[in-house]
């Protein structure tokens, strides 16, 4: 999908985050097939953004890319919503947290805060396009993870390429194969703030919301999200 297609999406009055929360496999497959028929036919539109791809975004670039992120606002995770938690975050709600979190944690060792700053704010940006998509929804990992490859490529393509939508690639793609202490801190950040949030629900709502504990337990990569899960696991163990 071209940087013309993704703006078509963008601005189209009838597409809404509610059509892309949920992608099933067979639905994800056939769109592959047409956006990658429609491809060439659409090259040129990205020659317009390639002269100035050492710049910095224009403008209008930078208006296209920040008006598709805010399906990030809109598009609440999969995960509450398949719960009937009421008012759940949404997606950038979650990533929000997780950058607060990279910002207050303790120095580590051999770890760039600040990477793991804008690691966290880019992790799931990918959604923006192609939904939270959730083992619930039967799409294989290696598909999802190229869904995901695909909607980074064309949003960075509609930020018009260059220094910036380069670093946000290398970033999100580093996450993806948690490649690096960084991404190992983001991963287990990612998990804090999960069970954090589903601690916050059974307390406000009476929720049991045991399913996402036990998801996340023994996967922890590193002494700070073990320390941070441990103390979100002691507090409900006192409230229940």
């Amino acid at each position: 999908m071209s940087r013309a297609i993704c703006k078509s999406i963008l601005l189209s009055p009838s597409f809404t985050s509610t059509h892309i929360r949920f992608i099933p496999f067979r639905a994800a497959a056939s769109r592959s097939s047409k956006m990658a028929a429609t491809e060439s036919s659409l090259s040129s539109s990205s020659s317009s953004s390639s002269s100035s791809s050492s710049a910095s975004p224009s403008p209008s670039s930078a208006i296209d890319f920040l008006s598709l992120c805010h399906r990030l606002k809109t598009t609440k995770r999969a995960g509450w919503i398949r719960k009937d938690v009421q008012g759940p975050e949404s997606i950038a709600d979650h990533m929000y947290r997780m950058g607060l979190m990279a910002l207050i944690a303790s120095d580590v060792p051999g770890v760039n805060r600040e990477k793991c700053i804008k690691m966290a704010i880019v992790h799931d940006i990918a959604e923006a396009i192609v939904g939270d998509i959730t083992p619930s929804d039967g799409v294989p990992k290696q598909e999802k993870s190229r869904m995901e490859q695909e909607a980074l490529k064309n949003m960075c393509e509609l930020l018009g390429g260059g220094a910036r939508a380069k670093e946000i690639s290398e970033l999100w793609m580093e996450y993806e194969e948690n490649s690096s202490l960084e991404a190992k801190v983001v991963k287990d950040f990612d998990k804090v703030e999960m069970i954090l949030q589903a601690l916050e629900y059974e307390n406000e709502q009476g929720k049991d919301l045991d399913e996402f504990f036990v998801s996340t337990a023994g996967k922890f990569q590193t002494d700070l999200g073990k320390a941070w899960a441990s103390e979100v696991a002691s507090r409900r163990r006192k409230q229940q």
